[in-house]
């Protein structure tokens, strides 16, 4: 199935993630062998939305410079990993389909999540200190994900999911 936008227009989106380490997932295989792993897994269904993933994904990277972080940072993009966010969304069974959302796992059970709902309704810091709570309640990696001075070089990406073209138009 192809993206739903332009993948140029969105690279900017998925690389605020990877530059604090998180892994982009595109395969329903790649997001159950994520989740299969033991340990603590945060996994992110990224979006083009503008107020809430503009919000999120800087949430959740300053929330992996926490002292205390999951093992494992995972992301899919909806609009973009069909069949990657679709098995995502099968972990979260009693969850209605949300992006962007943030959900953390133990031992590959949903033990804490961020809706688009609660999302939006949360600045950066807010998401960032919900998700440090939940990090110190269930896991037990060291943290940060990265050093605070390369931390200190990220954009964040502050971009309104209706100006990305659709696939094909650009």
């Amino acid at each position: 199935m192809q993206p739903n936008y332009d993948p140029e227009a969105v690279k900017p989106m998925e690389e605020e993630l990877e530059f604090v380490g998180i892994q982009p997932l595109r395969t329903a295989a790649e997001v159950d062998a994520a989740l299969a792993r033991p340990g603590t897994t945060l996994v992110i269904i990224n979006s083009v939305c503008g107020c809430a993933a503009g919000g999120a994904r800087p949430g959740v990277t300053r929330a992996l410079q926490h002292h205390t972080i999951p093992d494992h940072w995972v992301t899919v993009f909806a609009g973009m990993d069909h069949e990657a966010v679709q098995q995502a969304r099968q972990h979260m069974p009693e969850i209605p389909p949300s992006s962007p959302c943030i959900a953390l796992f133990k031992d590959g059970k949903l033990v804490h999540i961020l809706e688009r709902r609660h999302i939006e309704q949360m600045d950066a810091d807010r998401i960032a200190e919900n998700l440090a709570q939940a990090f110190d309640s269930h896991c037990s990696a060291k943290g940060p994900s990265i050093p605070a001075e390369k931390f200190a070089q990220l954009k964040n990406v502050q971009q309104c999911g209706s100006t990305i073209p659709a696939f094909g138009t650009r």
